[in-house]
């Protein structure tokens, strides 16, 4: 893993300034000189947020280990509740172990979908679909909460409240990784399906059950360039 704040005495301000300045390719540890997170320029820190799109679709080259630990080194210098920093990572790159999850990914899906009254041909259609654009990704990276976090309260209105808030912290680590990838010149996609089969996941992977499935990011260099477009702001918010 990439060095501390405590093993190098610097300030772990460094993705601030990826974009900008870069990371040490050479893996030495050095992290750039920096004055403040105000180093790198305003326009290239929203450009970054701007320009960042779901990528399905990816070349077939592989993503080093090293780059993986930067996205993930991102992902855990997000903001959290009671800074509980409540998330956990599994990095799929072995086929086996992705056709693994797919299969029982799948059984829940086809499951669901038979239960909505769609046919068996077309369940296994949309179940072939899906399992080919997802084994077209070099990389997945799996996030998970760790439930152990969630405060107990005799107040169930409070303990929805702290789940919630701990399933926000993960999806901050997930933007992080997100906009990490992005400055590393790589596509990735947010995929919600492990929300709809925690327990499946975990079996799959040999992770305790207290380690709750929230995203599948697929990731790789991106094999091309899809565009959005977003709802006007004045319609989103109210100023008062």
């Amino acid at each position: 893993m990439l060095p501390s704040a405590a093993s190098t005495g610097k300030p772990d301000r460094i993705f601030a300034a990826w974009a900008d300045v870069g990371y040490d390719s050479d893996k030495t540890g050095k992290y750039p000189q920096l004055e403040g997170a105000g180093r790198m320029e305003k326009g290239k820190f929203h450009e970054v947020i701007r320009t960042r799109r779901s990528v399905r679709r990816y070349r077939d080259a592989p993503v080093p280990r090293h780059v993986l630990e930067r996205l993930l080194e991102a992902a855990i210098w997000a903001p959290s509740a009671h800074n509980d920093q409540p998330w956990y990572f599994a990095v799929v790159t072995k086929p086996d172990v992705k056709r693994r999850l797919l299969e029982a990914m799948g059984s829940r899906w086809r499951a669901d979908l038979l239960a909505d009254g769609l046919s068996p041909e077309r369940v296994e259609h949309e179940l072939q679909r899906s399992a080919r654009r997802l084994l077209a990704a070099p990389v997945w990276v799996l996030f998970f909460l760790d439930t152990g976090y969630v405060a107990g309260h005799d107040d169930p209105r409070r303990r929805r409240a702290e789940y919630a808030s701990m399933v926000q912290s993960v999806a901050a680590a997930i933007q992080n990784f997100l906009l990490a990838a992005h400055v590393e010149g790589l596509g990735a996609c947010w995929r919600v399906a492990p929300l709809f089969c925690p327990d499946e996941v975990c079996r799959a992977l040999d992770l305790p059950p207290n380690y709750q499935a929230q995203a599948l990011i697929t990731l790789g260099y991106p094999a091309e360039k899809p565009t959005s477009t977003r709802k006007p702001l004045d319609e989103l918010v109210k100023w008062l």
